[in-house]
């Protein structure tokens, strides 16, 4: 009996309430139709053969073409030398530390990796064949040989400065 009681409620409840709501739903869609712009005529490309069997390729080895080696000034490095330790390490990041004199002779201390190096003239600094032409107090210079676009070898003038230590406080 209450199954009966319960439907009887529900089909009550389920009267008409949004009826108006529908309506004017109906009579809004009845004007609406769609407006979709036409697509674009598509363009229509001349074809044109290509045939590559009779062209040499573009990525053979006999294409490309190694540098030549220098002839301009005649300079470039001893390769077959033995390489110092301070060679392994780009200039910009060794550190002169300090400097002294050793049997009347200028030595420049120089800090790389947090290790320290004894450099005289005629060391060799840095990664691109630097020697060093000349030690003073406050700064040491040297000659690198750089490989320009060309294959030449082409010398630079640099120096490295002495680092002064910040105070502790």
């Amino acid at each position: 009996m209450a199954l009966i009681s319960l439907a009887v409620l529900l089909a009550a409840c389920g009267g008409d309430e949004h009826g108006d709501l529908k309506t004017w739903m109906t009579d809004s869609a009845k004007d609406l139709k769609g407006r979709v712009q036409p697509l674009p005529q598509i363009k229509v490309f001349p074809v044109i053969a290509y045939d590559a069997g009779a062209l040499p390729d573009p990525f053979a080895a006999a294409k490309l073409e190694t540098a030549k080696p220098g002839g301009g000034s005649g300079i470039k490095p001893d390769l077959n030398r033995r390489r110092e330790p301070l060679e392994a390490y780009p200039l910009e990041t060794l550190k002169m530390v300090g400097a002294l004199q050793s049997k009347g002779h200028p030595v420049a201390l120089v800090s790389a990796a947090g290790t320290l190096f004894q450099v005289r003239t005629g060391n060799y600094l840095g990664q691109n064949f630097g020697v060093v032409t000349k030690v003073t107090e406050s700064e040491i210079s040297l000659k690198e040989l750089i490989e320009d676009t060309n294959g030449d070898w082409v010398e630079r003038v640099s120096t490295l400065q002495l680092q002064e230590q910040e105070t502790k406080k």
